[in-house]
């Protein structure tokens, strides 16, 4: 960090080189990201990551004279951004590090950042969010530097908006926005795609601009003659009331989809296979994770948010007994509340499951921020009766006093890496023995006939013990209530 122009005040520039810890690389280290030759069994195939950076040629369109047949690859321009946060509370390192990830958001929604300043205020200033004259200051650093846009560290109000716009003469947007903006890239699902859409809306509606001249302004009631009676709408009356008609249309598409998802949960409910959600911090090692433990070929990539959509993969403990593994969208400090509304029924896969896989990202900076972070949103949802367990991941890259801490201070935690396998086999044991166990014991003597029940006992029940004899199959195992009926007719008579 180095001073700002002025040698007595209190805004902080952040250098073009990042001190180590804070690029965006320090929340997954570059040698940690995916590579077909070393993660590709692991990962499963990847087809995501190719459709993503691609950029393809299309052939014939060409109006020179000899047409170019090689594939060619151009550099798009990136959009160069400033990056401004007020730092109100906290430790001069809790506001770097806040910094910092907005960096790492700005590069995952594809800018370039060319500067990041600080200012020290006790709130962010009503009108301009840092104040007049270092509105006038950062300006001068939006010329230097030849930025075409500003991205402020905060939920800016639409005056804050306007009026910071006004001063340094370039595109304002806010952390909200960006988040948003890397949404409406990464969402590939029906539903997804409605969320963020959804989302977009209600941020976008307190904030349309206009002046209203381009409608009916002049046919608004009143005691004038003919020709003057009508509606009275202007220009930005109406866009809002579009916005809001969209608005009803998404809540009820998605409350559609809900149901279908729903439909799926019911039936996993009435077979009585456990759930196990996945929930964590963004880049945390969700993905990875699930990949580890059921090669279920997720998306794999070192950026925010690579992975929007929900993923339910089915998984085996190693006793035998069958569950759900779940991969839930990532969380972040100071999520838009938008956000957290529109998701909401697709966070509901955390409140249903019967235990919360909590991944933090061990390797990071302060993993202890990351966990509050998360169990705020969780609170939410209303998840806070699911029992949970703090997988630490990157145990491979994390510094060993930061694992020794965390692992102290997190009573049911365990230290993993999804990259090297290292773990993993505890925390499936660990799994295994948290899951919700069927509540019956029964001793039944299953004729040959009836095989179908032999095999729902193994698939929704656990076998303790099972013999083949003459008369059919004698088990013994731990059942729910359902299947504890049906087995009844079975159990052997006491012997006198």
């Amino acid at each position: 960090m180095t001073s700002s122009s002025s040698p007595s005040q209190d805004t902080k520039r952040l250098a073009h080189a990042y001190p180590e810890g804070l690029r965006a690389d320090a929340l997954m280290e570059e040698d940690v990201a995916w590579s077909h030759e070393i993660d590709g069994e692991r990962d499963g195939d990847q087809f995501d990551r190719s459709e993503r950076a691609a950029l393809r040629r299309v052939a014939g369109l060409s109006t020179e004279l000899e047409d170019v047949t090689e594939v060619e690859y151009r550099q798009l321009r990136l959009e160069r951004v400033v990056l401004v946060g007020v730092w109100t509370s906290g430790t001069v390192q809790d506001a770097e590090n806040s910094l910092a990830e907005l960096a790492a958001l700005a590069e995952t929604a594809g800018a370039l950042v060319l500067d990041g300043v600080i200012q020290r205020r006790d709130k962010p200033d009503a009108a301009t969010y840092i104040g007049s004259g270092k509105a006038e200051e950062l300006r001068d650093i939006v010329l230097e530097t030849g930025a075409d846009t500003v991205i402020c560290d905060g939920e800016l109000s639409p005056g804050q908006l306007i009026h910071l716009e006004d001063v340094v003469k370039v595109k304002v947007i806010d952390r909200t926005a960006l988040i948003l903006d890397i949404f409406a890239q990464h969402a590939k699902s029906r539903e997804g795609k409605a969320q963020v859409a959804l989302a977009q809306m209600q941020y976008m509606l307190p904030r349309l601009r206009g002046w209203g001249q381009s409608l009916s302004r002049q046919m608004g009631g009143g005691s004038g003659g003919l020709a003057t009676r009508g509606p009275g709408e202007t220009k930005i009356e109406t866009d809002r009331r579009r916005i809001r008609e969209k608005m009803a249309k998404m809540r009820r598409e998605i409350a559609e989809m809900k149901t279908g998802r729903e439909i799926k949960r019911q039936e996993r409910r009435r077979h009585k296979v456990p759930s196990v959600a996945i929930a964590g911090y963004t880049n945390a090692g969700k993905s990875s994770l699930l990949n580890r433990l059921t090669g279920a070929g997720v998306l794999v990539e070192n950026a925010l948010f690579a992975t929007l959509d929900p993923t339910v993969r089915r998984a085996e403990t190693p006793s035998g007994r069958l569950y759900t593994l779940a991969d839930t969208v990532g969380f972040v400090r100071h999520l838009p509340h938008h956000l957290v509304e529109a998701f909401r029924s697709t966070m509901e896969e955390v409140g249903d499951s019967d235990l919360i896989l909590h991944v933090v990202d061990g390797s990071h900076p302060n993993p202890e921020e990351q966990l509050a972070a998360v169990r705020e949103v969780i609170r939410d949802v209303g998840a806070t009766d699911v029992p949970e367990i703090v997988v630490i991941n990157k145990a491979d890259a994390a510094d060993p006093l930061v694992l020794q801490r965390m692992l102290r201070i997190e009573k049911r935690s365990i230290a993993v890496s999804a990259r090297t396998g290292k773990g993993i086999r505890e925390l499936l044991a660990l799994i295994d023995n948290d899951l919700p166990r069927p509540s019956v014991e029964i001793e039944a003597l299953v004729p040959y006939t009836h095989g179908r029940l032999v095999a729902r006992t193994h698939s929704e029940g656990e076998v303790i013990s099972e013999e083949h004899t003459p008369e059919g199959t004698l088990l013994k195992a731990r059942v729910h209530e359902e299947l504890a009926a049906e087995l009844a007719p079975y159990v052997p008579a006491p012997a006198l």
